[in-house]
């Protein structure tokens, strides 16, 4: 295993960013950790990096005890979201930065640079100033520098969050590819869910210091640990306590949550139909049933692109609802106060634990 800290803590006076934080990269893959901001993943990354040293736990990389290493000699390359990069050098000459400091051989170093820039596709741009470079590119850079010296573990903080949305797209596949490509183990810290489930492996999510669940896209997205973290996926239909039974009672589940519980309806699941196609039929076929009462009334539209993002009331239910989907689902473009049917398969509703204090 590349990377694994035990029972890692840091305090910044009354505030602890890292609480008693375990984990682990496993072979040759790429674990993210997200979260939103200040819920303590760049400290976290830099207790890894050695960039701070923690008040409790321990750092390991590739099995040998780190903890009180300088980052030097920790065998880490860092990809950084300022990129970092040595404006009076040139690309080739940033690219072989940590070359040079390894003592590689000139001819060894020469051949590592040229096989990495033509892997970040620069090949032929060696000579150029960095500051001649577009945003993508000095990232581009940024990234073959930290790979060429070989790293047992690579560490990347938001490497892509000064980037327009449309290059961030485009870099997610790149560095996607490149990590796979050098078999790197690698810990990539971001707040975009997005980004997390596109590059990394594993997923740890993180809040106020502490590492709330760690697994695939589809295990989080499919069955989050609690309230909180279902919210923080991008699930709209959450509901605690009280309205969690309600709900559930009027929708007729067989089992309520608990009182302290939470419900998810996973509305990707969920198909719309009219009242007029009945169960069997709607603009695109479902789930063979409708839930009890689950005849929703849109009350808001909003076009997203090439999807459309309806709010749903559901009289029945005494609930409000959100549905995502495409125009081609609905039979058309959706109006105020159309209604449409639910059809919600069990798999659906999900009983979650509240939101846990942080």
């Amino acid at each position: 295993m590349g990377l694994s800290v035990e029972r890692l803590s840091k305090s910044y006076g009354t505030v602890r960013a890292v609480a008693d934080v375990t984990l682990g990269v496993p072979p040759d893959s790429t674990l993210a950790l997200l979260g939103p901001s200040g819920c303590g993943k760049s400290t976290l990354l830099k207790l890894v990096a050695g960039l701070e040293r923690p008040d409790e736990g321990r750092v390991l990389v590739s099995g040998r005890d780190v903890t009180d290493l300088p980052p030097q000699r920790r065998d880490l390359g860092m990809v950084f979201q300022d990129f970092a990069l040595f404006p009076h050098l040139s690309v080739a000459d940033n690219v072989a930065f940590g070359l040079v400091e390894r003592r590689w051989p000139a001819e060894r170093r020469r051949a590592r640079v040229a096989e990495m820039l033509k892997l970040v596709g620069l090949e032929g741009l060696g000579g150029r100033r960095v500051t001649e470079l577009s945003g993508g590119q000095q990232q581009r850079v940024a990234l073959a520098r930290a790979m060429a010296p070989e790293p047992g573990l690579l560490l990347l903080d938001e490497p892509l969050s000064n980037l327009d949305e449309a290059l961030r797209a485009e870099l997610r596949e790149e560095v996607a590819r490149l990590l796979a490509s050098q078999g790197a183990e690698a810990v990539y810290v971001t707040h975009d869910q997005v980004e997390a489930f596109a590059i990394a492996d594993t997923v740890a999510v993180m809040r106020a210091g502490r590492i709330v669940q760690v697994g695939t896209a589809h295990d989080l997205l499919t069955s989050p640990a609690d309230a909180w973290t279902a919210r923080f996926l991008g699930h709209d239909n959450v509901w605690e306590g009280a309205e969690a039974r309600r709900v559930a009672a009027a929708a007729g589940l067989p089992a309520a949550p608990t009182a302290d519980g939470a419900l998810l309806l996973r509305m990707e699941e969920v198909r719309l139909t009219t009242p007029e196609a009945g169960a069997g039929g709607g603009a695109q076929a479902g789930p063979a049933r409708a839930a009890p009462g689950a005849r929703g009334v849109v009350g808001g539209a909003l076009r997203e692109g090439l999807a459309w993002r309806l709010r749903l009331d559901v009289p029945a239910w005494g609930a409000t609802v959100t549905w995502r989907g495409h125009e081609r689902e609905l039979g058309g473009a959706p109006a105020v106060g159309a209604e449409y049917e639910l059809l919600v398969p069990a798999g659906a509703w999900l009983s979650l634990p509240a939101a846990r204090e942080p």
